[in-house]
């Protein structure tokens, strides 16, 4: 966490009035100030089961979260509590303390359902708290998993083909911890002691048969081992007896039971070392201010009465931080070609060769913090501002050439100019003189360094404005014959052309340079666009073999049960992501 971020208490993050959700300002003013990667815990369940007990111990506190005493529920939207991350250093712990469920007071299941859903969309784990053994009304309690098809949308355009999604939720989706309160029961089956995985394995196992209670039983099942399949399970005994419930937050740790002590201890050391920090789609690790952002997208989608969609999270997201991307890459620019260039420059090429550098560097600063750029809109957008950047530095480089050289002339030929008004060169062999002062001048001129691109041009415009005082001392001069004169007159003609050729094929040069320079830049940019490219093909491949191999995991436990129908649905979205996965393999990129 940044250090000036220091969160003595829990703040609502989404407050929920009269069934209406909206973003807390001041909380997301704390989010955008949250620059490092952010693990996101959120906690869902029925209220008065003690939830926000064990998100206090995961901030290191006994009081912070309100744990209430009364059967109503205490907390109210989704609450944040941001500290440092206990194990992962330069890592923010977001804490999300979320609303009871299933409070009778609110009487609408529908605020639950979208309280429900934002804890999943916004956390990297997610918990789910409940009182008991997981028996069939713990299932009915999470009636919630099986809406969350209705909730959600992965995508704003879904494909014809109904199975995507599916996949889709499992890359985005949280890991599942199921905490159990209270539990009374000795953990064994079939006579033989099991671990607290075991008993959720063993809790999540399928019912044969086809009728409407058979469905009903294995519907929550089925979707919390298709979303979910990274589970954890946790039992906690009794903390105290209960008539001090009341008192839980005060009691130090000597005063309750040590078997819960031992328990909250092995249930924070697991999140700490185990949840990983969040993450979108393409390997997009979250800090604080996309965390804000996808607050805000889900929220203002819920309140607009449409589902939220973790794509148009994302892209919303992209929108930010892309642009963001564009000026941090030409702030970039400037403060280089700043440092680089001394202007003017000798040669145009010089320059050129600064901005080709800056340019790389740039390049490479958007690449780093772009992501999902659809069209290549931004990065077309950062290669007009360099375009113009670029030129906004070659005129400047020009009017800067154009100044020195002026100022120049004007110290070297004012003193020749002083000769002629006062007829030094008016007299016999003064022609002579003075085309030999001139050369002479011409020569120190050009023995001037850091002139720069516009030095022949600037002193030839100036050698044509002063053709008719040289002609008249031409003129004058009563040593130099009719013929001689003429000669002469047709040599500086001659000269003037020359010099004219000259300039013409250095400003053809010129625009050379610039046509090579450009297609360079077009080269660069398309260089490092293929490599990110390649970069994100390769990381979403990697996050579908992680999903197709949990997949694979799940229809070999449905086939071990002897669910065919289901294993045979499973097997139809493994095909369907392995298609996809062979086509993300050999298509090329353009």
């Amino acid at each position: 966490m940044a250090s000036e971020i220091h969160m003595t208490g829990p703040m609502c993050l989404i407050e929920n009035t009269n069934g209406r959700l909206m973003a807390n300002p001041e909380a997301l003013k704390i989010l955008s100030a949250i620059t490092q990667p952010v693990v996101v815990v959120a906690i869902v369940g029925l209220y008065r089961t003690g939830k926000s007990y064990l998100m206090n111990k995961l901030a290191g506190k006994n009081i912070g979260f309100s744990l209430g005493s009364t059967v109503e529920s205490h907390t109210k939207g989704i609450w944040m509590w941001c500290v440092p991350h206990p194990k992962k250093p330069e890592h923010t712990l977001a804490l999300l303390d979320t609303e009871g469920l299933g409070d009778v007071k609110k009487g609408d299941n529908q605020n639950d359902s979208w309280i429900f859903a934002l804890a999943i969309l916004l956390s990297s784990t997610f918990v789910y708290n409940s009182m008991g053994t997981i028996n069939q009304q713990a299932m009915d309690q999470l009636h919630y998993v099986t809406e969350l098809t209705h909730r959600i949308r992965s995508k704003s355009s879904p494909d014809e083909n109904e199975n995507e999604d599916s996949a889709d939720f499992v890359s985005f989706f949280p890991d599942f911890v199921w905490t159990l309160r209270d539990f009374s029961l000795d953990l064994e089956a079939d006579g033989q002691p099991i671990t607290a995985d075991e008993y959720l394995t063993y809790s999540l196992k399928l019912k044969q048969g086809t009728s409407e209670k058979d469905k009903n039983f294995n519907l929550p099942r089925l979707c919390i081992r298709k979303f979910f399949p990274k589970k954890k399970c946790f039992v906690f005994d009794r903390p105290v007896h209960r008539k001090k419930l009341a008192q839980l937050e005060k009691l130090h740790d000597e005063e309750l039971d040590p078997e819960f002590v031992q328990q909250v201890a092995d249930f924070c050391s697991y999140i700490f070392s185990n949840s990983k920090t969040k993450t979108l789609s393409g390997g997009i690790k979250v800090n604080g201010p996309r965390l804000e952002s996808l607050v805000l997208t889900y929220v203002n989608a819920i309140s607009s009465g449409d589902l939220p969609c973790m794509e148009n999270a994302v892209l919303a997201l992209a929108q930010i931080e892309n642009s963001a991307a564009v000026q941090k890459a030409v702030a970039h620019y400037e403060q280089q070609m700043g440092q680089k260039v001394q202007l003017p420059t000798e040669t145009l090429q010089e320059l050129l060769d600064l901005h080709r550098d800056s340019e790389r560097e740039a390049i490479e600063v958007f690449i780093r913090s772009s992501f999902k750029d659809v069209d290549h809109l931004f990065q077309k957008e950062l290669a007009a501002q360099l375009e113009k950047k670029r030129d906004d530095f070659c005129k400047q480089n020009q009017e800067a050439s154009s100044g020195r050289c002026s100022a120049l002339l004007q110290d070297i030929f004012s003193p020749l100019e002083e000769e002629v008004k006062m007829g030094i060169y008016s007299k016999p062999g003064g022609y002579r003189l003075f085309i030999q002062k001139l050369q002479d001048l011409k020569k120190k001129y050009h023995e001037e360094p850091r002139k720069g691109i516009q030095a022949e041009e600037i002193l030839q415009t100036y050698l044509k404005s002063k053709e008719s005082m040289t002609d008249a001392i031409l003129q004058t001069d009563q040593t130099l014959t009719e013929k001689e004169k003429e000669i002469e007159v047709e040599r500086v003609k001659a000269e003037s052309a020359q010099a004219s050729t000259k300039m013409l094929q250095e400003i053809q040069r010129k625009n050379e340079q610039m046509m090579e320079q450009k297609e360079r830049s077009y080269q660069e940019h398309l260089k490092q666009l293929t490599e990110k490219m390649e970069r994100d093909r390769a990381q979403l491949l990697k996050e579908q073999e992680r999903t197709l191999a949990l997949k694979l995991q799940e229809q070999e436990r449905l086939l071990k049960e002897g669910f065919q129908t289901e294993s045979r649905k499973m097997q139809n979205e493994i095909q369907d992501l392995q298609k996809k996965m062979r086509q993300r393999r050999t298509c090329t990129i353009s």
